[in-house]
Formats: C-alpha cells, sequence, structure tokens
C-alpha cells in the first residue's frame, strides 16, 4: 500500500459526522413529531380537518339557494369512524343545516364567529369532562361557508406521510445541508489543529539516522489517543539501538580475537622454506589482516569522532604508496606516484586518511587484473588512484559504497573497503567520486574541503 492508497482521517471524520448528525437530526424530528400528534398539538394534523374536509365535499345547494347535504361515500365512511358524528354548517345569508346531536353549548355559537377564520372550542384543564369543537371558514363550489364539527376521527396515513415529507423538506433536508457545510469546513480544522504535535513527531522521525543512535520521538504535544503508538516506536528503537550494539560488540570483538591468530600464521608461513604457494599464501594473509582492520576501522568511526591535526596529504600519499609498493609489484602491477604540489596542507585524522588511501590501493591491487600501472595522483585537495582494470559498470558505482556489496559474488574480498573510505572521507567534509580512466580504466577520487564538486 503506498501513501496516496490511506484513508483520509480528515475525510474519514467528516463523512461519519455529517451521517451521524442527519440520524440524530431525522430521530429527533420523528420524536417532535410523534409527542406532538399523541398530545393533540399538531394542528396541521388535527383528524378534525379531516372531517370538515369531508364535509365540505359533500356540501351542495338545491335548486333555492340552501345549502344541501349529500351522502357521498366519504361521509357514509366518516359516520361509521365517528358514529357521534355532528355537524353545522352554515353562510353569512341565514342559510343553515346541521347533521347529528349537536351540542347545546355550540348550537348557536357559529353566528358569534362571522369574524373568525379558524377556531379550536374546548375547556380549561380540570373543567368536567365536555365536548370540544373545530370552525373553519372555507371556500366552496357553492360559496363562502362555516364548518363547525365536533373532535374525533382519524389522519390517513397519506396526510401523515405527506406532512412528514414536508417537515423533511423544509426543515431536516436544509439543517442536514447547513450541518454538511459547517463540519466540511471546521473538522478539517479542527483535526489539523489537533495534528500539530503529530507533524511535530513525524519530523522528529525524519531526522532519525542510522549513525545517531539512542534517539526517541517525543509526545508532549501528541494526542491521547497516538501516545500508544509513539512509545511503540520508541521501545522499537530501543530495541533496534540494542541489537544495533551487540552486533557491534561483536565485530569489534571478532575482529580483535582474528588479529592474533592472523600474526601468527603470517609468521609461521614467513619462516617455512620458499615453495610455490608461498606467495599466495602471503597475499591471503595480508587480506584477512586487511579485512580484520577494515571491521576495527568501521567500528571506531562510529563510536567516536576522528582527531584533528595538520597533516599533508602529498606526504600521506607518499608514504602509502611506498609501503604499498611491494605488495603491487609483487601481484605484477607497476606503480607510480604523481603530484601537481609540493605540498597540501590540511586538517584532519592522519591514521584515518592513511588507511583510506591503504584501502583504495588494495583494491586496485585486488580488481586491476593484475597488469598495468597503478597511479597514485596528489592535487591541493584530492588523492586519486588509477588502474588498469576493466572498471566498475555505471550501475553499480553507488552502491560498492555499500557495506558488504561486491560487484563480482566470486570475488575475495568482504566488500567494506570503499564504505570505510566513504566515511573517512564524510568526516573529512569531503567526497570521493567514481569515474572512467581515459583508457577505459577506474579512476576513483578523494575530494577534500567543503565537499568540492566533482572533477
Amino acid at each position: 500500500m503506498t501513501h496516496a492508497d490511506c484513508k483520509s482521517l480528515r475525510w474519514h471524520l467528516v463523512s461519519r459526522l455529517v451521517v451521524l448528525q442527519a440520524l440524530m437530526l431525522t430521530a429527533l424530528v420523528l420524536t417532535v413529531i410523534v409527542v406532538l400528534w399523541a398530545t393533540g398539538c399538531l394542528v396541521s394534523l388535527e383528524p378534525e380537518d379531516e372531517t370538515i374536509s369531508v364535509i365540505e365535499n359533500a356540501l351542495t345547494r338545491d335548486a333555492a339557494g340552501a345549502i344541501a347535504i349529500r351522502e357521498t361515500p366519504a361521509l357514509v365512511q366518516q359516520r361509521s369512524i365517528m358514529p357521534e358524528l355532528w355537524f353545522v354548517v352554515r353562510d353569512k345569508d341565514g342559510h343553515r343545516v346541521s347533521r347529528g346531536n349537536v351540542p347545546p353549548e355550540f348550537a348557536r355559537i357559529g353566528d358569534a364567529l362571522d369574524q373568525v377564520g379558524q377556531a379550536r372550542l374546548g375547556w380549561n384543564l380540570g373543567d368536567p369532562p365536555r365536548p370540544t369543537a373545530r370552525m373553519r371558514w372555507i371556500d366552496t363550489t357553492g360559496g363562502r361557508v362555516q364548518i363547525l364539527t365536533g373532535s374525533g376521527g382519524i389522519v390517513p396515513w397519506q396526510r401523515l406521510v405527506l406532512a412528514i415529507t414536508t417537515i423533511f423538506l423544509s426543515v431536516v433536508v436544509p439543517t442536514c445541508a447547513i450541518m454538511a457545510v459547517t463540519t466540511l469546513i471546521a473538522t478539517p480544522m479542527v483535526v489539523r489543529r489537533s495534528l500539530v504535535g503529530l507533524d511535530l513527531t513525524a519530523a522528529e522521525a525524519e531526522r532519525i539516522d542510522t549513525d545517531k543512535r539512542g534517539a526517541r520521538l517525543t509526545f508532549d504535544q501528541v494526542p491521547k489517543e497516538i501516545v500508544p503508538l509513539v512509545m511503540a516506536i520508541n521501545d522499537a528503537l530501543r530495541r533496534l539501538d540494542d541489537g544495533f550494539d551487540r552486533r557491534q560488540r561483536f565485530l569489534v570483538d571478532a575482529a580483535h580475537e582474528l588479529r592474533t591468530p592472523i600474526a601468527i600464521l603470517q609468521t609461521r608461513i614467513e619462516s617455512t622454506e620458499p615453495g610455490p604457494h608461498t606467495a599466495r599464501l602471503l597475499e591471503d594473509v595480508r587480506r584477512l589482516s586487511t579485512l580484520a582492520e577494515q571491521l576495527l576501522d568501521t567500528e571506531r568511526l562510529k563510536q567516536s569522532a576522528a582527531p584533528q591535526s595538520d597533516i599533508d596529504l602529498v606526504e600521506i600519499a607518499q608514504h602509502v604508496t611506498s609501503d604499498l609498493a611491494p605488495l603491487a609489484i609483487a601481484a605484477g602491477y607497476e606503480i607510480a606516484f604523481e603530484s601537481s604540489v609540493k605540498q597540501a596542507p590540511m586538517s584532519g585524522d592522519q591514521g584515518a586518511l592513511e588507511r583510506a588511501l591503504a584501502n583504495l590501493i588494495h583494491n586496485a591491487i585486488e580488481y586491476g587484473g593484475r597488469r598495468g600501472k597503478i597511479v597514485v595522483s596528489v592535487t591541493a585537495s584530492s588523492v586519486s588512484v588509477t588502474d588498469e582494470g576493466p572498471g566498475i559498470p555505471l550501475s553499480d558505482r553507488e552502491r560498492v559504497f555499500e557495506p558488504f556489496y561486491r560487484v563480482n559474488s566470486g570475488s575475495r574480498g568482504a566488500g567494506l573497503g570503499l564504505n570505510l573510505v566513504r566515511e573517512i572521507v564524510r568526516l573529512h567534509d569531503g567526497m570521493i567520486d567514481i569515474q572512467d580512466g581515459p583508457n577505459g580504466d577506474t579512476h576513483v577520487t578523494m575530494f577534500f574541503g567543503a565537499r568540492q564538486s566533482r572533477r
């Protein structure tokens, strides 16, 4: 899974919050509707309004213009639902018609409500139980009439669905839209501010390097929910440090233990009668000795900074070339030293630089094809080693600096030489470069100073 495939916490929260808010608002509105309807406070769903609609559809005028009532199927059905159904219909011209047992309290009350469009007629709480009524003025095909009827009846489910849909479209949907937009704007801001501490911790993690062990992530500003993750990472870093220290101690101890038997072996070979394999055996012993020294040098570089003193690159290069000349000549090479300056002063660790140059010359001897010429060149700020071997493929020129990497798996080297050289050069604020020589050979240069550009 790539970084782009990971789910965004921000949009995860936004989507979940919007859905939760919509569900909660819907439940709230449904609860309010049910409560209002159950308590008789939801005017738009009063059953008396349904009764008035049935009566309205049954109204007509006779030939004399008086109000008449038709026995419509809806009116018959309403009477079956409300056996005690009563109503009074009148207009302002004095026409009146009534059906059912009209309570005396409401027999003539409609005359006093000519200026009132609609009303609910009832009693105060605590009064003896009495009938209630509903009055409305409506416009019909036969003119404007007043209908007064008693309470009771049921509300058709169609009207209930219509009322709920109307409430949802007019209240719930706009409110959900506003809440969604608010959440969409506010949540990313809240998440971003809440995760500022996590960004700082991530920046700390990016600065952790294998060469600087003991680093731990801070969680002072991390959200409480993320603290277990940060603590788990710190525990993992601690275990890695412990494992690295154990490996480091093992390598140092192994290298130290190898030096004594290697020295004894070299002494015994040198003291035996010279034979056809003596030179080769001595070369192998020197290779083992070099490997042990490389392991020790690698660990020394990781444990402490190189001591700085005034040194001369020309003097170092002459000294190392002179020491390794017999080994190069015995392996079938010519070896030469060149310098464009008499002195190349700098500040650094003389022993480390000698080991770095010795590693480059050893590599030239090992991989130069045992023919041709090895040239050690010095300028005011660089030291180069050139051989006439097959060279290093371009694709491998970065990887050869990795520990234990070898271009040819069949070679007898351990793959530590160039890694050690690079670390020593880095400690001296320099860089190492591999280029093809003029005749297709290998040209390795150590540049020193303020990270000089490649030449």
